[in-house]
């Protein structure tokens, strides 16, 4: 027996026959053309049916999938009317005239690069959305489409890396289990790989060669071990493991569609992190109350200029509608640190995390902000909006940027455009100076959200970014729990309420604490949902 260590990320035990993917490949010619405007339209026609396609995914998906699932297909079909997306591709066609096979896999391979060299996990992940939607495309100008099979039988699927489009398009019955030599953690074929409960394996490189073709193999995807050849003595306890993951999947669902309340009765908001309209399928699959933190800095990056206010507000407006009434809380562009836009032409800093970053970038640059804002004031029609300013830490900026806030709700309404006028301001408390004069912050705010990550690189002086430093990051360090007891004390005095959108609001090991200061609200990424509840449940 041989045992492979790779990266489990959608949990589940199989066992069954290893089999490769088998695709219909094409190769792609550096041809020189003649009629470079001919070369451009037959690119836009095939632009237009890769659209037509992605809408037919789209609808097949949904009755497959969920509606929400679906909704990446749409994505994907806006990422082929996106300029960044299809100008550089029109561009090598007329600049070094040829065909446009090569064109759209030029550029499809350099902007897919440009996301996969981002330090942001989330954007990363992206570059194999970029590289499905640029595969299409050129497969339907070769007149090749990628067809995928995975045979007949019931087996333990293996390639390179499954694309989102193969993987919803697979048999659920014929496929135990994916395994890939590459892939991400949090890819949309990752998030499809679980909503359709099939095991999955992925990061093995090399050691997953095509000779173990047709070997017996049992896949453990909540550890991410792959055994190829199996005795009996571990067969049985793979299927041992099995009974006892579907006696406590079937356990947590009991806790779908409930509030979630301790013992005593005491309840807790549970909502969603996102930062993507097609991350609201994940929260809803996971069952949460609410959008707790949605990311909206992830509109700005990966890009080459400013996004519209027109383009937020479709965003925002996709989004409040999915969530039909439950609170979508927008935290406003957290822009620097580790997340920088070229196109910003932020200074080079020494230390970018001390630096001009979140609510500094949009007091000095107010029509960007005012843009963002008017944008999300728009979109409240559709739903229950929250704004929440990041990097707050004196009054005086909170003031500054309510005052821009104030601006932006006159201006539509002397313009006569419908908003919520009720739309809930609130603030992060993500450092130790916000959390020591929260008592007067709260006079200002309509609600608190606790960002664990920042405060704790804040209050430790350690940059989370570094792994050296892994040894010394004491996330449960006291002063830590302090800052967090002192900021939902005021907050309470004040009347206002107080969540937590850090990673330690999963924590499990701090939900009692959390509960028992009087944290109000935890917002979690998705996945974690039902299994926070579970456990509230218990306390």
């Amino acid at each position: 027996m041989i045992t492979l260590q790779g990266k489990g990320v959608s949990d589940g035990i199989a066992l069954g026959k290893l089999t490769f993917l088998e695709r219909t490949h094409f190769s792609v010619e550096k041809r020189t053309i003649t009629d470079v405007p001919a070369e451009v339209e037959r690119f836009n026609a095939a632009r237009e049916t890769a659209a037509a396609q992605l809408e037919e995914l789209s609808r097949t998906m949904a009755e497959k999938i969920g509606k929400e699932n679906a909704l990446l297909f749409d994505i994907h079909s806006m990422m082929l009317s996106d300029p960044d997306f299809f100008e550089p591709m029109i561009g090598i066609i007329e600049n070094q005239k040829i065909c446009a096979e090569y064109a759209v896999m030029e550029a499809g391979s350099a902007l897919a690069q440009d996301f996969a060299d981002m330090d942001d996990d989330y954007m990363k992940e992206r570059a194999a959305d970029v590289r499905d939607v640029a595969n299409r495309v050129v497969a339907i100008l070769s007149g090749t489409w990628m067809d995928v099979s995975a045979g007949s039988d019931p087996v333990i699927l293996a390639a390179d890396d499954f694309s989102p489009s193969e993987t919803v398009q697979f048999d659920r019955s014929k496929v135990l289990a994916l395994v890939s030599r590459a892939g991400a953690a949090n890819s949309h074929t990752a998030i499809f790989a679980r909503t359709m409960g099939i095991p999955a394996i992925i990061g093995f490189g090399s050691s997953l060669s095509a000779g173990l073709a047709g070997v017996n193999a049992a896949v453990d995807g909540g550890t991410g071990v792959l055994c190829i050849d199996p005795g009996p003595a571990v067969i049985e306890e793979f299927q041992k493991k099995h009974e006892l993951l579907e006696e406590e999947k079937q356990a947590m669902e009991k806790y779908r569609g409930r509030e979630t309340l301790t013992k005593s009765g005491k309840k807790i908001q549970l909502f969603a992190n996102i930062g993507s309209v097609t991350d609201v399928e994940a929260a809803i699959l996971g069952d949460a109350e609410g959008i707790g933190l949605f990311r909206s800095e992830f509109l700005y990056l990966g890009r080459e200029d400013y996004p519209g206010e027109e383009e937020q507000y479709e965003t925002y407006k996709r989004v409040l509608e999915l969530m039909k009434g439950k609170q979508v809380i927008i935290r406003t562009m957290d822009i620097g640190a580790d997340k920088q836009a070229a196109y910003f032409g932020l200074p080079g800093e020494e230390n970018p995390a001390l630096g001009m970053r979140a609510i500094r970038i949009c007091l000095t640059r107010p029509e960007l902000f005012k843009t963002q804002l008017r944008a999300i004031y728009r979109a409240s029609s559709f739903g229950n909006a929250a704004i929440m300013f990041p990097m707050i830490c004196s009054v005086a900026e909170l003031l500054r940027a309510k005052a821009i806030l104030k601006e932006v709700r006159n201006e539509l309404q002397v313009q006569g455009i419908a908003f919520n006028e009720k739309v809930p301001v609130g603030i992060m408390i993500e450092t130790p100076a916000a959390a020591i004069i929260s008592d007067l912050l709260a006079k200002e705010a309509d609600f608190f959200s606790i960002g664990t990550n920042d405060l704790t690189q804040y209050t430790l002086a350690i940059d989370r970014q570094n792994d050296l430093l892994s040894e010394f990051c004491d996330i449960h360090h006291e002063a830590i729990l302090r800052l967090i007891k002192l900021s939902c004390d005021n907050a309470h005095n004040a009347g206002i309420p107080i969540g937590i959108c850090g990673s330690l609001g999963a924590d499990k090991t701090l939900t009692q604490f959390f509960i028992e200061t009087g944290i109000d609200e935890l917002s979690v990424e998705p996945s974690c949902v039902l299994p926070l509840r579970k456990v509230i449940a218990k306390l």
